[in-house]
């Protein structure tokens, strides 16, 4: 059985998969490519890499593409996700795995994210983890090791097995809240999230797909759906006449100006929250069917 086994789902990546890959090779963890319908040649990349693909077929979101990429790592006992825009410094798999044999019951394991501007960056408080006394998300940096309540999807290490018995990620989900999700539910389960500070990850964030007109809009769409879907599925207060309030004004006024990154980035959330309270999904806003 293989310890350790990478998924990478890509949307247009090509640019950044190769770096993505080479460093996953360097460190000795073949990897499973999720391409997700990519219009560029995210899959012929990744196929000369020596990585393992999965075409779909068209863009089935970040959840359900990992959810099949962590199926077909049939051989793994542990699976490392692995956004196309991180690369592994030298010595992070290691690490995370000395941290899996050192606490052999945590649920999910990930390393130190370093953001392009050379940032740490950290997540003191999750909308789902108010059982944690930090609702505030006061930010006090891990010097060390340490239990997190949130770590990010963008790099995690996981059992394969405890994974699939928890389901994976929450396939109603297209985008965002994902990570936020799964994490809940490894707490609930009564195992830990540790942040292993001497493993090291580089994160060029957003730049996981090339550009796309609509982009913004769209993002902004699923990011106040997922916020209210998670929010309804855990008994917290629906967000969404709260987010379309805030937003249709600044969206209305933008396209009075014609100020478009306004108009893409306010009416896109105020297009979610609405979505969601007319109790439309976000598969079926992407003609999927379940």
């Amino acid at each position: 059985m293989a310890s350790l086994v990478a998924i990478v789902v890509a949307h247009d990546s090509a640019d950044v998969l190769p770096a993505c890959l080479a460093a996953l090779a360097g460190e000795h963890v073949p990897a499973i490519v999720v391409d997700n319908a990519s219009r560029d040649a995210s899959a012929s990349v990744a196929e000369a890499a020596g990585a393992q693909v999965i075409r779909n077929a068209r863009n089935e979101g970040y959840g359900r593409a990992n959810n099949r990429g962590v199926r077909a790592a049939e051989t793994a006992k542990h699976v490392l996700v692995v956004n196309p825009d991180v690369v592994l410094r030298p010595g992070t798999v290691d690490a995370l795995l000395d941290a899996a044999r050192t606490w052999p019951d945590a649920g999910l394991i990930a390393p130190r994210l370093v953001e392009p501007d050379g940032r740490f960056f950290f997540q003191a408080r999750s909308l789902l983890a108010p059982y944690l006394t930090n609702p505030a998300g006061r930010l006090a940096l891990p010097q060390g090791d340490a239990c997190a309540p949130f770590l990010s999807g963008a790099c995690l290490m996981m059992p394969r097995a405890l994974f699939l018995d928890l389901g994976g990620f929450d396939e109603n989900i297209f985008l965002f809240y994902e990570d936020d999700d799964l994490c809940r539910r490894v707490a609930d389960s009564g195992r830990a999230l540790i942040h292993v500070h001497r493993a090291e990850a580089l994160h060029g964030r957003g730049r996981s797909s090339a550009p796309e007109p609509g982009r913004v809009f769209r993002a902004r769409w699923h990011q106040a759906w997922s916020r209210a879907y998670v929010s309804r599925k855990y008994g917290l207060p629906d967000p969404s006449l709260a987010v379309l309030g805030a937003n249709l004004p600044k969206a209305l006024l933008s396209g009075l100006v014609l100020r478009r990154a306004g108009l893409e980035r306010y009416g896109g959330s105020a297009a979610g929250a609405l979505a969601f309270l007319r109790g439309r999904t976000a598969l079926a806003r992407e003609g999927l069917t379940g």
